[in-house]
């Protein structure tokens, strides 16, 4: 099986095991999210808003935004790595690609922090996407400019034991979900 193929069909069963988490969630995810973001206040973050059955960062977007900048990705054409445009809890939306949501007018940052969505990972930082790319881009470009913190924000079901996974493909350096937070140089804290 090729390496698309086996991508394809590992997104297959952790969609499925991340719509179960999703259909079980009380909301809570969110406060060891919180907890960890603590440690970094005033240091640009960028979030995301949740489309489908992803994890809701936005209780912790909120809470970061009271102490510094937070922002959400901006999708700028196929190819291309992401831009952040400044986001607050009150600032008037605009529907973007793929059901997500944007702020109205945009004012890009450069985050120091990402919140990154996936569909699976490992406990090793292994993550896997959508398959568009744009995290990996991202995260390449960010990285060769300055220290780039990236934060996996998922459910407990969706850990694998082993994604397929590409040179291409950039790590995480932190896994929160909703039972524990993953420092991938230390192990579970």
């Amino acid at each position: 099986m090729d390496l698309k193929a086996q991508k394809d069909a590992a997104r297959k069963l952790a969609f499925a095991a991340r719509k179960a988490a999703f259909d079980l969630d009380a909301g809570g995810g969110a406060g060891l999210l919180s907890s960890v973001l603590a440690g970094y206040r005033g240091v640009p973050i960028a979030g995301y808003m949740p489309i489908r059955s992803e994890i809701d960062p936005l209780p912790a977007m909120c809470e970061a935004a009271a102490h510094g900048p937070v922002a959400v990705p901006v999708i700028m054409a196929p190819g291309q790595p992401l831009r952040f445009s400044r986001w607050t809890p009150d600032c008037a939306l605009r529907a973007g690609p793929f059901g997500t949501q944007l702020p109205e007018v945009d004012d890009f940052i450069t985050p120091e922090i990402l919140i990154v969505p996936l569909v699976a990972f490992t406990r090793t930082g292994g993550r896997l996407g959508y398959g568009g790319g744009f995290y990996d881009r991202t995260l390449e470009q960010l990285r060769a400019n300055r220290a780039t913190l990236a934060i996996g924000f998922a459910y407990g079901a969706q850990a694998a034991d082993a994604l397929p996974l590409e040179k291409t493909d950039q790590p995480l350096d932190m896994i929160v979900t909703d039972t524990e937070v993953i420092d991938i140089a230390c192990g579970p804290v």
